[in-house]
């Protein structure tokens, strides 16, 4: 996916912790998070400040190379109940980083694209997740912007084959060639992974409609990121599933991020 096609992640940061915030607030912060086994409401609200802040201090510093640390001033609230508005304040935290920030400048990261950009890439998609996680932990259905669902599922499969330092599991991606399809039926979204002895990856754009894949998943983009994500498994009914089982099986379980 070209770029410039993105929508834009800054923006949308903003517009989904607002959106966060009205979900939790005023919620049982002890809720479980099915999406998050053995977080709450609360670890799964400070996660997302936590990892918005931090990526604000990141943009700050023009990260050169990994960071040596993780520690950020916080700034969390002494109760729980403060972490909605503390949750809606790192919005603005990063919402200032960003301002200070050109997104096409060279920078440090984990993932395939080295710019600064990739931050609030990122960011989005950990706060829209965590939205949606919050809104299932409380019988809620998300309700997931098509385009963005589109964006969010490129985004993890693009940068999923460098994210093994903290999901070892993608180690076990392996194969001979086999290729997985991922397509969405609401939208424009086609992409093929090919598992190889040495690791996996996309394969260029338009590969997916060429020709056949050992498996293929497909859905609306909302659920189709939702299953990338370890959200639906690959028997939800929301999905429809062709080919190798063991193929789609495999990848769920060893694609955790």
């Amino acid at each position: 996916m070209d770029t410039a096609q993105h929508p834009d992640h800054r923006a949308a940061v903003a517009a989904e912790t607002v959106r966060f915030t009205a979900v939790v607030k005023g919620a049982d912060l002890a809720t479980p998070v099915p999406g998050c086994p053995g977080w709450t409401l609360a670890d799964l609200v400070k996660h997302a400040g936590s990892v918005q802040r931090w990526f604000s201090v990141l943009l700050h510093s023009r990260l050169q190379e990994p960071p040596r640390s993780r520690e950020v001033d916080l700034r969390l609230p002494a109760e729980e109940d403060g972490y909605p508005d503390w949750l809606a304040e790192s919005a603005t935290v990063a919402a200032d980083a960003f301002a200070a920030t050109d997104p096409d400048l060279p920078m440090w990261a984990w993932g395939a694209d080295q710019h600064a950009r990739f931050w609030a890439r990122r960011m989005l998609f950990e706060t829209l997740l965590h939205r949606a996680d919050a809104e299932r932990a409380l019988g809620l259905r998300p309700e997931i912007d098509r385009a963005l669902a589109v964006d969010g599922i490129d985004e993890f499969l693009v940068n999923l084959p460098f994210a093994g330092l903290f999901a070892p599991k993608v180690a076990n991606l392996r194969g001979t060639g086999e290729t997985i399809r991922f397509r969405t039926t609401d939208a424009d979204g086609d992409w093929l992974v090919r598992l190889r002895p040495d690791g996996f990856g996309l394969e260029p754009a338009g590969a997916a409609a060429e020709g056949g894949a050992d498996a293929t998943v497909q859905g609306t983009a909302a659920d189709l990121l939702l299953f990338v994500y370890g959200r639906l498994a690959p028997g939800a009914e929301s999905l429809t599933r062709q080919g190798n089982p063991e193929l789609l099986a495999n990848w769920s379980a060893n694609s955790a991020f």
